[in-house]
Formats: C-alpha cells, sequence, structure tokens
C-alpha cells in the first residue's frame, strides 16, 4: 500500500515508517525513531518561546555584556564580550550612539534581534568595545504602493516587512527562506533566496536607497548620516558591507506588484543530477534542488510566477522552523550524539532516511489552504510562500517548546557550510562530488539526516561583496559536538567537499556561514574587493567597525586560521599535520580521495589514500 500525503500526520506517524522502504525492518525502525516520531508528530501541538536575545548585559546600565548568535556559539567557541550596549530607537539616538564611540575610539559591531550569522560579525573584539542593537529600529518609515517603493528601518525582522508590504498589495521579489533575519543584517551577508530571472534571488538587488551612519570628525559632531540613493556610487559598497562601514539605519527596496506562486516538489534519481544543475535554474523563476546523496535522489522544487486569479491560498509553514517541544529536542538531541557516538554506519543510515521521508509525506509544511495539504502544486500569494519561521513568533510559555537550535536548552547543534559555485563550473562541481560519495555511500548519511545539501541559484550583482558571475549556492548542514574538539564521524568528506568547492572550482563562501578556514583567502576572489576597502577607508578612516576577525576575512591583517592542537577538527585550519586532527582518537591529517590537494582529518590507513589515484 502506497504512502500518501496529506496533513494529518499524528494519528499515522508510526504507521508511516512501514512505507519508508520495503525491504527495512520497520519495527526496528520504529525503536530507533521515537524521540524524532515524537518530535515530528507534537511539532503542531506546540506553542512555543521567541528565540533568546543574542545581547546580554550583566552590569547597570547596559554594561559589562555579551554578544552570541541564535546558536549560541561561534565556529572557534570563543565568548565576545563588550563594555556596553545601547538600544537606540530612532536615527537620531544611533547617530549620538556612533559619536560616542568614535569620539572615544572605541570598537563598535552592530548586533541585530536574533544574529543568525556564524561567524563574528557582531563581536567588536575586547572587552572595550561597544554593540549597537538595532533591535527597537524595528518600524515602517513609508510606503509608495503606486511607485513600489517600501522604506524601513534597518532592524525589522524579514517577517514584519513581508507583512507590511503585502498590505500595501505590494511583494519583495525574493528572500532568504528563514523570515527571522532583519533587512540590515541580511543585506550586510549577501543574504538571498533562489533565481536567476529579472534582478535574481539576492535581495540587495531591489535596494533602491539606504542611510547609514558612520563615524565623522569631531567638527561634524562624531557621527554623520550618509543618504546613498539608486545613483550614489557608493551604493553597491554599502548594500553588501559585512558591517564594516558603519549602521545602516533605513532602508528603500522597490518591490512589485502583489504576484502568486505554484510550487511543487518532485524526487527524481541523481543520474542526471549535474547536467541539470546547469539549466534548472532558467526553467523555474524560483526553482531549487536538494540532493540527497546516501539515496541518490534530488528533491526538485518547480516553483514559478502565476496569475493572482489562479485559485489557492497556500502556506509555507515549513517544518524545521515551527516551534518543538523542548523535551523531544532533547531527547533527538540525544539519540544523535548517541549514533555519532556508539553506532555504527548501518544504525546512523536507517536513522537518516527517517527525518526526509517525514519531511517529504507531509509536503516539508506546505498546505493548500493554511491548514490541510491536498497534493500539489501548492498555490499561494508570495508573502504566504516565500519565507517562513513560525517559532520565533511563538508566545512565551516557560520553555517548553522553542526553535530547534535553541541554545538555552541541549538540542540539535550543528556546523553550515555555505559556498557558491559559478554556474558554469556545477556540472563538474557536482560529478565530482558525486565521485566521491560512490567511493563510501554511508560516509554521507549525515547529511541525508540533515535533509540533504540545499542548492540555490544566485544571480550575478553589481554589489562589491556580492556574486561576481551567476552561481550556485550550495546549503551543507551537519552535526557538530557541544565539546570542543570532538571527531564527527565521516568528517573527512565534509571537509574535502568544502576544500574540493573552495580549492578547486574558486568557490566563495557566504558571508553569514562556514567555518574559520573557508575565509581564507575569500577576498581576492571578489573583483572588485579593493573598490569595497577604498570605500571602507572613506567612511571609517580610523576603523571603529572593524574587529581582528573582519579584518582577517577582508585581507587586512593576519588571517582567519587558527593553527594549533585539534583546528582541523573544528574546521579552524586545514590540517598540515597530524597533530591538528586527533591523532590520540585515531583521526589523521590524510589526502583527499577525489581532491588530491585536499587535506582532511581522517581515520583512513595512510594506504588507502591511494584510492584517489583510480578514480
Amino acid at each position: 500500500m502506497p504512502c500518501h500525503h496529506h496533513n494529518l500526520p499524528y494519528p499515522f506517524a508510526l504507521a508511516f515508517i512501514s512505507c519508508l522502504d520495503q525491504q527495512a525492518r520497520p519495527m526496528e525502525l520504529i525503536g530507533m525513531h521515537k524521540p524524532l516520531l515524537l518530535l515530528i508528530i507534537m511539532a503542531g501541538l506546540a506553542s512555543g518561546s521567541p528565540p533568546p536575545e543574542p545581547v546580554a548585559c550583566t552590569g547597570r546600565g547596559n554594561t559589562d555584556c555579551t554578544v552570541t548568535n541564535t546558536y549560541g556559539s561561534f565556529p572557534d567557541r570563543t565568548i565576545c564580550r563588550a563594555a556596553n550596549a545601547t538600544f537606540p530607537t530612532t536615527e537620531a539616538e544611533l547617530v549620538a550612539a556612533v559619536a560616542s564611540a568614535a569620539a572615544s575610539k572605541r570598537k563598535v559591531k552592530v548586533a541585530t534581534k536574533h544574529s543568525h550569522s556564524f561567524p563574528k560579525l557582531a563581536c567588536p573584539g575586547g572587552r572595550s568595545g561597544t554593540i549597537i542593537s538595532t533591535e527597537r529600529l524595528n518600524r515602517t518609515v513609508s510606503v509608495d504602493a503606486a511607485k513600489g517603493l517600501m522604506t524601513v528601518e534597518s532592524g525589522m525582522v524579514l517577517r514584519d516587512l513581508i507583512k507590511a508590504a503585502a498590505a500595501a498589495g505590494l511583494a519583495l521579489p525574493h528572500s532568504p527562506y528563514w523570515y527571522g533575519i532583519t533587512i540590515g543584517g541580511l543585506l550586510a551577508t549577501g543574504a538571498h533566496g533562489s533565481g536567476l530571472w529579472g534582478k535574481g534571488s539576492a535581495v540587495h538587488e531591489y535596494v533602491v536607497g539606504m542611510r547609514i551612519v558612520t563615524p565623522a570628525p569631531a567638527s561634524e559632531g562624531w557621527a554623520v548620516v550618509r543618504e546613498l540613493g539608486v545613483d550614489h556610487p557608493d551604493l553597491d559598497a554599502v548594500k553588501v558591507s559585512l558591517g564594516v562601514l558603519g549602521v545602516v539605519s533605513q532602508v528603500t527596496l522597490a518591490l512589485q506588484p502583489m504576484f502568486k506562486r505554484s510550487v511543487t516538489f518532485e524526487k527524481r534519481d541523481d543520474t542526471d543530477f549535474a547536467a541539470q544543475s546547469a539549466v534548472w535554474g532558467g526553467l523555474h523563476e524560483f526553482g531549487d534542488m536538494a540532493w540527497l546523496p546516501r539515496q541518490g535522489k534530488v528533491i526538485y522544487r518547480k516553483d514559478d510566477r502565476i496569475p493572482v486569479s489562479t485559485p489557492g491560498n497556500g502556506l509555507n509553514d515549513y517544518i524545521g522552523f515551527r516551534a518543538n517541544p523542548t523535551l523531544a529536542l532533547i531527547t533527538a538531541r540525544a539519540t544523535e550524539e548517541h549514533l555519532e557516538k556508539d553506532g555504527d554506519d548501518i544504525a546512523r543510515c536507517l536513522s537518516a532516511r527517517v527525518p526526509g521521508a517525514l519531511f517529504e509525506l507531509q509536503a516539508y509544511g506546505f498546505t493548500n489552504d493554511g491548514s490541510f495539504f491536498t497534493g500539489y502544486p501548492v498555490v499561494g500569494f508570495q508573502n504566504r510562500i516565500q519565507a517562513s519561521g513560525t517559532c520565533i513568533g511563538s508566545r512565551e510559555d516557560g520553555l517548553l517548546s522553542s526553535c530547534t537550535w535553541d541554545p538555552r536548552i541541549r538540542s540539535p547543534f550543528f556546523y553550515q557550510s555555505g559556498f557558491s559555485v559559478a554556474l558554469s563550473k556545477t556540472p563538474a562541481f557536482i560529478a565530482d562530488m558525486q565521485k566521491l560519495r560512490d567511493l563510501n555511500p554511508r560516509a554521507f548519511c549525515g547529511l541525508d539526516a540533515k535533509l540533504g545539501i540545499l542548492l540555490r541559484y544566485v544571480k550575478a550583482s553589481s554589489a562589491y561583496l556580492g556574486k561576481s558571475e551567476d552561481s550556485l549556492d550550495f546549503d551543507v548542514t551537519y552535526y557538530r559536538s557541544y565539546t570542543e574538539g570532538e571527531t564527527r564521524a565521516h568528517s573527512d568528506v565534509i571537509d574535502e567537499l568544502e576544500q574540493l568547492a573552495f580549492g578547486k572550482y574558486g568557490a566563495v563562501p557566504h558571508w553569514g556561514k562556514n567555518r574559520n578556514f573557508a575565509f581564507t583567502g575569500a577576498i581576492t576572489k571578489y573583483p572588485k574587493a579593493g573598490e569595497f576597502l577604498k570605500v571602507k577607508d572613506r567612511y571609517d578612516p580610523d576603523g571603529i567597525f572593524s574587529s581582528e576577525w573582519s579584518d582577517q576575512v577582508l585581507g587586512i591583517k593576519g588571517s582567519p586560521n587558527v593553527v594549533g592542537k585539534g583546528c582541523a577538527i573544528e574546521g579552524l585550519c586545514v590540517c598540515s599535520d597530524d597533530s591538528h586532527c586527533a591523532p590520540e582518537k585515531g583521526y589523521f591529517c590524510r589526502p583527499g580521495l577525489v581532491y588530491q590537494k585536499s587535506r582532511v582529518c581522517s581515520t583512513r590507513p595512510a594506504a588507502t589514500t591511494d584510492l584517489r589515484d583510480e578514480l
């Protein structure tokens, strides 16, 4: 009997396991995945606590502060401290905050409401710095529906921006899929959706004006507001700035009349995956792909704009972005840790099949009317389809339930690497990834467990730190230990995959994701990096908005690599010595199997590296 799609997963979730694979052992799978099933079954019943604030101060008057990201940890696990934090509510207060820091030559960094960047973009460095939070700069400034223009403060969360635009009959054509990020934060890191049509999927392509507060000489009051219109020569620098130019106060976006989209997910074999990668973005305006390497499958998203007269009021409430019961999250993490430490490949691979199957059964959280899924295509208005993240809007419930990654509990904890490969090179890159997979398919089960590698299309941009050519972005999510330096099963395949992308195919990193080593030399791959640095010198000549981290990433001083014992285990370096791995646990620095120049921490005996010569 086949498994069917609908939106009543809770009573029959256990029965569904028997549909996963006719050759699997259903009762064994049921026993193995009770924690995960509990999470899925209860997710729809959860209300949830909103995520914690990233800035915490223990001293009087918002002094003695720390800042982190929404995951509760930076890649190098350092604690980021600052002398004080300020929470301006108006542009005038923002100017005063920048002026105060500039006058005393204090380092400054900007924090957003939820701070979703993995790297230390929000860390001023040292205990004497200042954090300026845009959390309370979250209002709509103006909307001109006739001209399709909307101006908002930089701390406005994407969810609220989308809602306000829809109320005026307007739509932001593209956005990231998670709506818990602010407009200022997502612009600073070049965040995007998926698409090559028109101006493409990067949100900064729809920016036609910005107001940014930068340091100034004492004669000008130590801070000024710079207003940049669509023809201003510096707009292409400010649109993607990594937060090193100043504090963005307001953003003006060119929106479009509201439209509808038609979405269908289709799973296919990955035999023609490499070839399809070059053409899929041209076939569907919002199309993307998700590769499940162990299963040898690709989930293709057919997603196109359609007339607003088309019937349908579909909703995207992605399962992974809903509130989940805290007890289920803790139990799921405990199970994951057990499999990582004591499980074998068979157990891990059996476990990895369940999340994707259950998400597929529930249409990934898409419904045809906001409540039930009755079949594809799902047709809905842009504001209901483009992004989701209901766990951030939940009412406080004493932490009975929360976002999956909530750092206040021992919940699922992960790394996320993001990099973009030029579209002309993606078929060859994907073919190499498949070669690596074919050498040991079970080593890739950990990626299947995280719903595979997500591929999104990004168009070439005029932004100095945007994509210089049409590209395909690869988002790779994988297990991370809470214990510093703890090894991961088959971590070598992930590391080789990343080094393959950066080393052989010239990939560029996503500014808001990745571990340290991914940023080594990255700035040299941006043809207009020199122009960006010139603007930086003019806007902030004293480097108040710079930090040790940003100087390393921008190639100004030092390297983001942190070389030392166990550094490659955490992705802080690429190993060149066994001590950079964990030789005491059987992990040694080895060449890759497909990309010969890669160096990964592996349990393989040295002799097995000869396998690469057979490819």
